[in-house]
């Protein structure tokens, strides 16, 4: 509207409604982008998401699921070269933590890091919000944690969790069944169904599974293809 229009040309002024449109814009950003979800269970938690394949494709080379440490990662939807700025600043702080205490680091301690900086974005003029969602997951000595941070830098922890051009369809089925009694293998079926629901229309342009597990007591895994085609 033309009422709106200046409204949406710097980061830092509020419309007369309460609202940062740059803001809205990133989160229509994050809309656009592949398919990402998380999935938690007894004791661990499942990332997932899809990657470009082809003939000419090196697909092992296109990072989605972003190793913060042995116990924690990160799925992203949006722009991925904004989920790698934030991915390696917060690999940088674990191992800072983990030099500095001897310990790793809370997962909660770095979804806050990262949602401030995303939230100090929308502070400034000149500067543009994040255009990327992350779900980060992970097992720390208080348990198994979700969190998801949006371009706004809003956090919200999760039990399943959904984000990307997917979403609305993931999360009705991860609604209807998702249960705390989630073993391993029922998590891992639960998001190659979802994935394959949710990306189908696009997989006539080469799409792959990408998907990891971080379970209590045990380091960060990915799932190679095999092991993704032996469940299906």
């Amino acid at each position: 509207m033309p009422e709106y229009m200046g409204y949406d040309r710097t980061m830092a002024m509020f419309s007369p409604d309460g609202r940062l449109f740059q803001v809205e814009y990133a989160k229509e950003a994050v809309k656009r982008g592949s398919t990402a979800l998380g999935i938690t269970f007894k004791y661990g938690i499942v990332l997932a998401t899809v990657k470009p394949a082809g003939k000419l494709v090196v697909s092992e080379a296109s990072e989605k699921i972003f190793q913060v440490d042995d116990h924690m990662a990160a799925v992203a939807a949006g722009f991925i070269a904004d989920a790698r700025t934030l991915t390696q600043m917060i690999r940088v702080k674990a191992q800072m933590h983990k030099i500095t205490y001897d310990e790793p680091v809370d997962v909660w301690n770095i979804a806050k890091i990262i949602g401030n900086r995303m939230q100090l974005i929308t502070q400034y003029g000149g500067l543009r919000p994040f255009g990327v969602s992350l779900l980060l997951g992970g097992v720390d000595k208080t348990g198994v944690h979700l969190l998801e941070t949006d371009p706004s830098g809003t956090l919200f922890e999760w039990r399943a969790q959904a984000i990307g051009r997917g979403a609305i369809l993931a999360n009705k089925i991860l609604n209807q069944k998702w249960k705390e009694s989630l073993s391993e293998k029922e998590a891992l079926e639960l998001a190659l169904d979802i994935i394959d629901k949710t990306e189908r229309a696009e997989k006539k342009e080469g799409l792959v599974v990408d998907m990891a597990i971080i379970k209590k007591d045990a380091r960060f895994k990915k799932i190679n293809e095999d092991y993704v085609k032996s469940i299906k």
